[in-house]
């Protein structure tokens, strides 16, 4: 039987479109030095046509003072990590999102209430870029930790099947961020792939009564909401374009027509301060 660890290794290593392979590389090079692994995840996992995709990555760095030449970027990501940017490359667009290998380790893990980053990577991502195999094995450990966490979060109902859990407690997890996803995403998270959920059911949950937290929903969605919303506000003055990409994640996830206008470019921060009450209270976030 596989541990956990060797499930996560595997699905890190499957192959993926070489031009995810190139823009791993890519984003990697422009963090000379500090540049440790690149993590491909998200619903492009599943697609085969990559044109017309924002495609979603994470970008593991040894320390935010030698990824970046300016401190306030540094200081940013160390205060509301992570921080996120645009790329392209290869004809394909992306964005990608920067963690030290401390803080992504950290965030992988029970120990933080954070659901961002685990809620993430319990679901399948490929590991398309790394500086050595010390790096690659620090990104196996770091999202090994991740499942355990998610289904420690939402903790065992009595006679609740495997699946079941994984979907429950990717719910709570959506309940816990701003999300412009219909109703019904998270599940189909799980019944995209079943099989792979139940291999690693077992293994994961082994590892649940380790030392885990349970519970405490209600101070996760306090603190997630709060958090996605400072990432928000932060990303507007980080990420080139950042409001054209929100009403582009929110109009394809929730079927919305938003339309950015001039002063809302100008002004990103004070639109997306503006825009979020009013898509909450439309139903297109939640």
């Amino acid at each position: 039987m596989s541990g956990l660890a060797d499930l996560v290794r595997a699905e890190l290593s499957v192959p993926v479109d070489p031009r995810v392979t190139a823009m791993a590389a890519a984003i990697a090079a422009e963090y000379p030095g500090s540049a440790r692994a690149v993590l491909f995840y998200g619903s492009c996992l599943r697609e085969t046509q990559l044109d017309g995709l924002m495609l979603d990555f994470y970008l593991i760095v040894s320390d935010y003072g030698d990824a970046y030449q300016r401190r306030w970027l540094a200081a940013a990501n160390r205060l509301i990590p992570p921080n996120v940017f645009p790329f392209q490359h290869g004809g394909l667009i992306a964005k990608y999102a920067v963690l030290s290998e401390a803080d992504f380790h950290r965030l992988n893990g029970p120990e933080t209430r954070n659901v961002s980053v685990w809620a993430r990577f319990a679901q399948p991502s490929r590991l398309v870029w790394s500086v050595d195999d010390t790096a690659a094995d620090r990104a196996v450990a770091a999202v090994a930790r991740a499942a355990p966490a998610l289904l420690a979060a939402a903790g065992w109902i009595d006679g609740e099947a495997p699946l079941d859990w994984w979907r429950r407690a990717f719910s709570l997890t959506y309940s816990a961020e701003l999300r412009a996803e219909r109703k019904g995403r998270a599940q189909s998270v799980v019944d995209a792939d079943p099989d792979r959920y139940l291999r690693f059911s077992g293994p994961a949950i082994r590892q649940v009564a380790i030392g885990a937290r349970h519970g405490g929903w209600t101070r996760r969605r306090i603190k997630g909401k709060a958090l996605s919303i400072a990432r928000l506000a932060k990303a507007s003055l980080t990420y080139a374009g950042g409001i054209d990409y929100l009403a582009w994640k929110i109009n394809r996830h929730a079927g919305t027509k938003i339309e950015i206008k001039p002063w809302q470019r100008r002004w990103p921060l004070l639109a997306a301060l503006t825009l979020v009450p009013r898509l909450m209270k439309s139903g297109a976030i939640r």
